[in-house]
């Protein structure tokens, strides 16, 4: 069973180094075998379909970036607001990085499987849900420890600020240039006032 997972777990590595680099439609299954060093027959053992594979990648992927977020957003030395900002800016140096591997696989993904597969589409919205949410509770939070004003709807603006770094972060990749995520933190220092 060991080498069962390793084989899967070298499959998914591989694949998301490839897709952060070529996106999902651009990997075939060919490349990413070859490029794992799996044979060929062998994808279907461990992947059912190229979409089960994608929904195990994406699965990975908000999982891990899911414990990463909770690490920044709960960090015990920092108050609400910093994390907060902390976040942001870890967002913005990431998506600016020369390495794709470095970047959000959400927003390389999100507009590429939204029409390809429900089920793909589904967990990316699962992970969207919970970054908001985590991101609106960090705002709640900082309301209590007299770090940001007290917002009427929290949830509504997570919500908005997260969206509007999704499409900076769209912008960035675009245009090449930080000017869209600069944007996004002067944006975010608006919606997000100290007391």
């Amino acid at each position: 069973m060991e080498h069962r997972n390793d084989t899967r777990s070298q499959i998914l590595t591989t694949g998301r180094r490839l897709t952060a680099q070529q996106g999902y439609t651009g990997v075939g299954l060919n490349a990413l075998l070859k490029e794992a060093g799996v044979p060929k027959g062998s994808f279907y053992h461990y992947f059912a379909s190229k979409e089960a594979y994608g929904c195990a990648l994406l699965n990975e992927f908000v999982t891990e970036y899911g414990v990463r977020l909770k690490a920044s957003l709960a960090h015990p030395d920092m108050d609400a607001r910093s994390r907060l900002f902390t976040y942001f800016e870890g967002w913005r140096t990431k998506q600016l990085s020369s390495n794709p591997e470095d970047r959000c696989l959400v927003v390389k993904l999100s507009a590429e499987v939204a029409d390809l597969s429900e089920d793909m589409s589904s967990i990316l919205q699962k992970g969207v849900s919970d970054i908001i949410a985590h991101l609106a509770r960090t705002l709640e939070q900082g309301a209590e420890d007299g770090t940001i004003v007290s917002l009427e709807n929290p949830e509504a603006r997570a919500e908005m600020i997260y969206h509007m770094w999704l499409g900076a972060s769209l912008i960035a990749s675009i245009s090449h240039s930080d000017a869209a995520l600069n944007s996004a933190m002067d944006a975010t220092t608006a919606l997000v006032p100290a007391p």
